[in-house]
């Protein structure tokens, strides 16, 4: 006598697409031949969003799972279980059974656990005419199946976590620096109270209050780092172009108190020796090649020079720089050397107690024709320490 399954759902729940793209999900081959159930439970829990979950309908896949023997989900084993509602309801923490049966048709719908219902709709095991086991319950094979899926649905939602963390982390930075030279500014009679810029400064650092995507946190960077620009350019001009306008308000004024101008900013000391003569020039590839931590904070991948010395201002406050060691990283280096010079300390900088003062330190030795990037590049990649 054949053995029948039925695909078809028990009492009043009738036949829909989204049924029949499950059942057929559960009849797949499997992609792995196992997997560890709880380290793919984890995986889910993180991606749970992307899969139209929530963290009640995990509690409930949780309770299954722990009805099935050892730990892994293995191809060609059973992976049916059986629990009733009363028993399930207490591995979920007492989860009332009309709670418990919402969240089970939600799990069914994500296609994460399929439906094996016998005749009378009850879940049980027996054994046919040939002694071989028959469990009637929920599958969990559509997990197994839809393993590598989970798996990268994770992982892209752990990067994109880390991407936001520290673009946010880079925002409050930038949006900090703004407002402590707003301060600055205002102290020293160089910006009005009613500029705008005391208005944009404020509207910002309002809008971090509100819980922001990786897209916002990018767009109001984009204000933020423009606002610090000009902040910047006000307290402390370029020394080639800065003159006395007679007007606080004025971004080309230049500051004369020679106590704040060295005790509060080593950029705009105007003694700096010129930048020596680039020798090290070397292609793009072969920086990256050698800096890969990088790029995450590229967004995966450098294109250009000018491309890597704006990921460079942007983990100058991550790494724990100060902008005024950067300002003169830039002036006496160039951008490009300046970039390669901060994406090798990057790559180093379990290895580096200071990355500020290490910087300050070869931005020193570079003004007087002693230092360039190229040998830290070259030593990065290949065995052996790395020159300073």
């Amino acid at each position: 006598m054949m053995q029948h399954i039925s695909t078809t759902p028990f009492g009043r729940r009738a036949v829909s697409a989204g049924l029949l793209a499950g059942q057929a999900l559960a009849a797949a081959p499997a992609p792995l031949p196992e997997i560890d159930k709880w380290h793919l439970f984890s995986d889910l829990r993180t991606a749970r969003a992307l899969f139209g979950l929530s963290d009640r309908d995990l509690v409930v896949l949780n309770a299954l799972l722990s009805f099935l023997p050892g730990r892994a989900l293995e191809d060609g084993s059973d992976l049916i279980v059986f629990p009733s509602n009363a028993t399930l309801s207490d591995r979920a923490h007492g989860m009332p059974e009309s709670t418990l049966r919402r969240h089970l048709a939600a799990l069914v719908a994500a296609r994460v656990i399929a439906r094996h219902d016998s005749p009378n709709g009850k879940r049980y095991a027996t054994r046919g005419m040939g002694g071989q086991m028959r469990a009637f319950g929920f599958s969990l094979r559509p997990l197994l199946i839809r393993a590598p899926e989970i798996i990268a649905a994770a992982e892209d939602t752990r990067t994109t976590a880390l991407r936001l963390r520290l673009a946010r982390e880079a925002l409050v930075l930038c949006l900090r620096d703004s407002a402590k030279l707003l301060a600055y500014a205002e102290a020293e009679g160089l910006l009005p109270p009613d500029s705008p810029l005391v208005a944009q400064v404020h509207a910002l650092r309002g809008l971090l209050r509100r819980k922001l995507n990786l897209a916002e946190v990018e767009r109001l960077s984009a204000a933020a780092h423009a606002l610090r620009e000009g902040l910047s350019t006000l307290v402390c001009p370029p020394a080639e172009t800065a003159v006395s306008s007679g007007s606080d308000s004025h971004f080309g004024r230049h500051f004369q108190d020679s106590n704040h101008d060295l005790k509060e900013s080593e950029s705009c000391d105007e003694t700096v020796k010129p930048p020596a003569p680039r020798s090290d020039d070397m292609p793009l590839e072969l920086v990256v090649k050698a800096c890969p931590d990088v790029l995450p904070y590229a967004g995966g991948q450098v294109r250009s020079w000018h491309q890597l010395v704006a990921t460079a201002h942007d983990l100058r406050p991550m790494m724990g720089i100060p902008p005024d060691a950067w300002a003169d990283a830039l002036r006496i280096m160039g951008g490009p050397r300046a970039a390669t010079t901060l994406a090798a300390i990057l790559q180093r900088i379990t290895a580096i107690r200071s990355p500020g003062a290490y910087l300050r330190h070869l931005t020193r030795k570079a003004a007087s024709g002693g230092f360039s990037p190229g040998p830290m590049i070259m030593a990065l990649l290949s065995p052996g320490p790395v020159p300073s």
